[in-house]
């Protein structure tokens, strides 16, 4: 998308950043963690962000290394920045896609049936319209996240999240209000805001 800062590209009123922080804070999330630089391009959409800027004391901001290494290492990074400071780690752990305007939806949904599934599972993402399981909308046992991550070379470098979670017991789970639908292109981008008018 022409290098375009995409998590704060404006769908219905808030950057796509946006929505995802103040869906994880209405969790009680802790930490709150975001991959990628604090500061980017100014907003771009069609109407400008309310609502609390993700530039604050609640977030915790980190950069994989090298940047654009991959959505593996960037769940590395993520877990590296907290592995002192959490005594005992969360037992399930939230990976968001930057991307998701519909993340609100696709959280309640993966909340609601986290519930349902046997108490080996390690994880659930939800899958599209074809089955394919979107990896980073998903929840993790954290525990098992953290040894998936120890367990990939290179801190994950240009790794995927299949890569990662290949050995991790995951559920797949139907997508029911398309919520894991992303905006890759401009295309997406103006079909989305066009919803939205």
């Amino acid at each position: 998308m022409d290098g375009v800062d995409k998590p704060r590209l404006v769908v219905g009123g808030v950057s796509m950043l946006d929505r995802a922080v103040v869906t994880m804070r209405e969790l009680a999330a802790d930490p709150l963690i975001v991959v990628g630089p604090r500061a980017g391009s100014p907003v771009v959409g069609n109407a400008s962000a309310d609502g609390p800027a993700p530039d604050d004391d609640a977030v915790l901001w980190v950069r994989e290394d090298p940047p654009f290494s991959g959505p593996a290492a960037a769940v590395v990074a993520a877990l590296h920045c907290t592995a002192a400071a959490l005594a005992p780690d969360p037992d399930w752990t939230f990976v968001l896609a930057c991307d998701l305007p519909r993340v609100d939806a696709a959280v309640q949904q993966l909340m609601d049936d986290i519930m349902l599934l046997p108490s080996d599972t390690e994880g659930a993402c939800l899958s599209d319209g074809s089955s394919r399981p979107q990896w980073l909308t998903g929840v993790y046992r954290t525990a098992a996240l953290r040894r998936a991550a120890a367990s990939l070379p290179d801190e994950g470098r240009d790794q995927s999240m299949r890569t990662l979670v290949a050995d991790m017991s995951i559920a797949a789970l139907p997508d029911r209000a398309d919520s894991a639908r992303d905006i890759d292109t401009w295309e997406d981008f103006r079909r989305f805001t066009k919803e939205d008018a």
